[in-house]
């Protein structure tokens, strides 16, 4: 097993931290290059109106915020891959992305612009009707991934 490329998803909390860790040491394991990724979700705002097809009421019409906020959120994002790459990646080459849109679709689109071998994301062990309301990031990246994925969980005591 050859790997050469490590992508590591991040956002900031301490689930993603812990899985980075992981990353870095696998990365350190087979002298390979990380690469670094933060999706940034757009922030949408209600502005006019449309009708709900299903149950008829008028729902508000969303749309992407304005430039200015989207580069605080852009800024945001760099500074935490900064950050973490400096806390884990000394000595390492690490790559940065900054992906905007759906945090798995940005994973697997970072993975495939860094050819990545392999995917560490971290995860939040949900399950039942917190995972169906809440929706999975991790379960997503797995099932859509050309690579393999490495799933860290956060142990319970530190949740």
């Amino acid at each position: 097993m050859k790997i050469k490329k490590v992508l590591i998803g991040i956002d900031n909390s301490n689930i993603a931290e812990h899985a980075a860790q992981y990353g870095f040491e696998l990365a350190v394991a087979f002298k390979a290059e990380v690469g670094l990724v933060n999706v940034v979700e757009p922030i949408v705002a209600p502005m006019g109106g449309s009708i709900d097809p299903m149950g008829g009421t008028s729902l508000p019409e969303m749309t992407s915020v304005d430039a200015e906020l989207m580069d605080i959120q852009n800024q945001s994002s760099k500074k935490l891959v900064d950050r973490i790459a400096d806390e884990f990646g000394a000595g390492l080459s690490v790559t940065h992305f900054t992906e905007f849109g759906d945090t798995a679709d940005g994973i697997l689109q970072a993975c495939a612009e860094f050819n990545a071998d392999v995917i560490v994301v971290g995860t939040h062990s949900r399950s039942g009707l917190d995972r169906l309301l809440m929706g999975s990031v991790a379960e997503h990246v797995v099932r859509h991934a050309m690579v393999p994925v490495f799933v860290v969980p956060l142990p319970h005591h530190e949740e």
